[in-house]
């Protein structure tokens, strides 16, 4: 699919800037890539990446094998509860009490959220609210997917339970209660779904990371399959074992104890994603700023685009240019609050008032910047939707 720098001019010529868009042919494309590399095992949508409820709805009713919401927050799963969507696993640890009370109230209401666990406390805290509230709340126990090489933490600092020793107690916490139930369990290989190993000029890095991941492999898999069968033991039923990420879906889609894969990322193809060797998608999802003044023949000078992603700082997390092709961030200034100059010296002319395309670092955060996104389909836009943003939502 051509996509250069004209079409995109064409599609928003007399948009007021800044704007964000999606490009839904693009994301079919991201869409049937997910479908092929996740092989037929279920894969649940990671709201995180997408913050759009239109997007989100567009994206499960386009594939029978989409099931499924992965929320970040207790109140974002509420609210996407009240939405219309269901089967809502919220992918961290809620602990203020009024935050469960909300999750309490709306599967009173007929809702199927599941709390996010790694600790007998988390149990208790959440049994607490749901005596209060005369409810049974379904908790997915997280397990910890890292794994120490000498000298190195390879992975994130998630939960504290990674052997039976360590789980069984907290299953069995579970398990005296009436309060609460045992609806499934959760293990994020991070290092392996959200590092890449393909930069640019870092030849011996995306080797070391290479070979860190294959070494991974074998031991993430032994130790979901072993916490599997600990967890059967005593819930013989549990309804889901989730794994994996955008990065991870081709090796964690092989576990056979794994029955769903959360995937996100993948669908705007957002930059750091362009840096995998085994896979790429395409950049569905970006956003413009619009040049204002030239303070050099080869300077463009644009209003606003400091939309930097979190994680650890680096060049990594900065929006990086994508048309006109060519542009580049100055080193010195970066992407700023209020102005961002772009060097560009490639044939395409541009003025004052252009556009120039960027794509955040990250999916979903891009939307926390902006109220609606633009769809484009067949070099038109076709539809403007809200984030969440623009629904008056703010979560994190």
């Amino acid at each position: 699919m051509l996509r250069d720098y004209q079409y995109y001019r064409e599609i928003f010529r007399g948009r007021p800037l800044p704007f964000a868009y999606v490009d839904l042919d693009l994301l079919e494309e991201n869409i049937r890539l997910t479908r092929e590399r996740a092989g037929g095992t279920r894969v649940r949508i990671a709201s995180k990446s997408l913050r759009s409820v239109a997007i989100i709805k567009r994206i499960l009713a386009a594939e029978p094998t989409f099931q499924g919401i992965m929320a970040f927050t207790a109140r974002e799963a509420v609210y996407l509860a009240r939405q219309g969507l269901d089967d809502l696993l919220i992918g961290y640890p809620t602990w203020h009490a009024e935050d469960i009370a909300a999750v309490a109230r709306a599967t009173a209401d007929g809702a199927h959220i599941t709390l996010m666990i790694d600790s007998q406390a988390h149990v208790e805290q959440i049994e607490s609210v749901a005596r209060r509230y005369g409810v049974r709340l379904p908790l997915c126990l997280d397990i910890d997917m890292a794994v120490d090489f000498p000298g190195l933490h390879f992975g994130v600092w998630r939960s504290p339970l990674r052997t039976a020793e360590q789980v069984r107690p907290v299953i069995e916490r579970i398990m005296s209660s009436p309060h609460v139930w045992l609806d499934g369990l959760m293990g994020y290989e991070a290092q392996i779904a959200g590092v890449g190993d393909r930069y640019p000029g870092q030849a011996l890095k995306n080797a070391l990371v290479t070979w860190l991941k294959r070494r991974s492999l074998g031991e993430i898999a032994a130790r979901r399959a072993a916490l599997v069968a600990l967890i059967k033991e005593y819930a013989p039923q549990v309804r889901f074992v989730n794994g994996g990420g955008t990065g991870s879906v081709h090796t964690t889609r092989l576990e056979t104890s794994v029955t769903e894969i959360t995937v996100g990322s993948a669908f705007y193809g957002p930059a750091l994603f362009d840096h995998y060797r085994d896979f790429r998608y395409q950049p569905a999802a970006g956003f413009a700023i619009e040049i204002v003044r030239r303070p050099h023949p080869q300077i463009y000078t644009c209003l606003g685009g400091g939309y930097v992603a979190s994680g650890a700082a680096g060049p990594d997390k900065l929006p990086q240019p994508y048309l006109p092709q060519g542009a580049q961030l100055i080193t010195t200034e970066g992407a700023g609050e209020v102005q961002t100059p772009i060097r560009y010296s490639g044939p395409v002319a541009l003025s004052l008032g252009d556009p120039i395309f960027l794509r955040h670092a990250k999916a979903g955060e891009l939307c926390e910047r902006f109220t609606h996104l633009l769809l484009v389909s067949k070099g038109t836009i076709v539809d403007e939707v809200t984030t969440y943003r623009g629904d008056g939502q703010c979560f994190l």
